[in-house]
């Protein structure tokens, strides 16, 4: 069954609600921490925004729609740049799906005319950062002066298509997203943690945009050192699914000797001496929050072997990955 309905009759069932079952402070002594209950007749489950400051809020829901939802947005300029990301539930939006372990981004403009369809197949764990424009400028204020290329579609014109990328979130983006939600704190302390995971959330988006718009450039834009970095991004990026040292090389615009030279000189150690350390960084964080099984982390990172990534995660930490979960 699929409950069709306006963007306007939403937004008054939500209000309708609030009326019934009012929104409350989880923090008692945080004023700007507000949760509601789902609207019953949508499903059940709950949404929780925090306004950080002004211009910086996040939104942390846990819920299960009945039916099948599709809801007639209507056009507007968004003066936020928006973050989302998806641990489970899936939803179509601006005609593009968005499903677990998938984020979207979109950038300040016009919003299209489009459908939201949100599926009822599982239950939605979300995590959504809203950031102004002059509050995002202001972290660049003291580093380029203005946002790098790859970052300038993320604001946009108010009579334009806003920007929107919908990319496969990586492990640090998911271990983020689980801290955010999983946080216990209260009061000063709660609010310093969410809005250093925002900043580091967006910030692993960009870094992300940026290794998308390297990808997009001519190699000969690039010197050395930058294309060494860039190696190093793409691994970051596509740990459950790497390039071999010949593609990475091509990617980057080098031939593998330079690559393997320069690489070993920059960092240490060799290009995949780095993936493997990195990989089991991610998974050990991963499995010491406890909300994934050992075989899900290790796919997480790129093993589709159990027990190749077991004997690799031991070897890195003389101990075996249950070990690491928590008790």
């Amino acid at each position: 069954m699929t409950l069709s309905i306006s963007q306007s009759a939403h937004d008054q069932m939500f209000d309708e609600m609030s009326a019934v079952e009012p929104i409350y402070h989880p923090d008692p002594i945080d004023t700007q921490d507000f949760m509601g209950q789902f609207p019953p007749l949508m499903g059940k489950g709950y949404w929780r925004t925090i306004r950080l400051r002004d211009g910086l809020e996040v939104t942390l829901a846990h819920l299960q729609v009945h039916d099948r939802i599709l809801t007639a947005e209507h056009e507007r300029v968004e003066a936020y740049l928006e973050f989302h990301i998806h641990l489970s539930g899936i939803h179509e939006n601006e005609g593009n799906l968005l499903g677990p372990g998938q984020y979207s981004l979109c950038g300040i403009g016009l919003m299209p005319k489009l459908p939201l369809d949100i599926s009822d197949r599982q239950p939605f764990l979300e995590v959504q950062i809203y950031i102004r424009e002059d509050v995002l400028r202001s972290f660049i204020a003291n580093c380029e002066g203005e946002l790098p290329p790859a970052l300038q579609p993320w604001v946009g014109s108010p009579d334009r298509p806003r920007y929107a990328c919908f990319a496969k979130a990586t492990p640090a983006m998911q271990v983020v997203a689980r801290e955010m939600l999983r946080c216990s704190f209260q009061g000063l302390p709660k609010r310093m943690i969410l809005e250093g995971k925002c900043v580091e959330m967006l910030g692993l988006a960009a870094a992300a945009e940026m290794t998308r718009h390297h990808n997009d450039r001519p190699p000969r834009q690039l010197d050395l050192l930058d294309r060494l970095h860039h190696a190093r991004d793409i691994l970051r990026q596509q740990l459950d699914n790497p390039p071999n040292l010949a593609e990475l090389a091509r990617l980057v615009g080098l031939n593998e000797c330079t690559l393997k030279q320069g690489f070993r000189k920059e960092f240490g150690t060799t290009a995949f001496g780095y993936l493997y350390d990195y990989r089991m960084q991610q998974a050990r964080q991963a499995l010491e929050l406890g909300d994934w099984s050992v075989g899900e982390v290790a796919r997480m990172v790129g093993y589709t072997n159990l027990a190749a990534f077991s004997r690799a995660f031991s070897k890195r930490f003389n101990l075996p990955p249950r070990d690491c979960l928590p008790r």
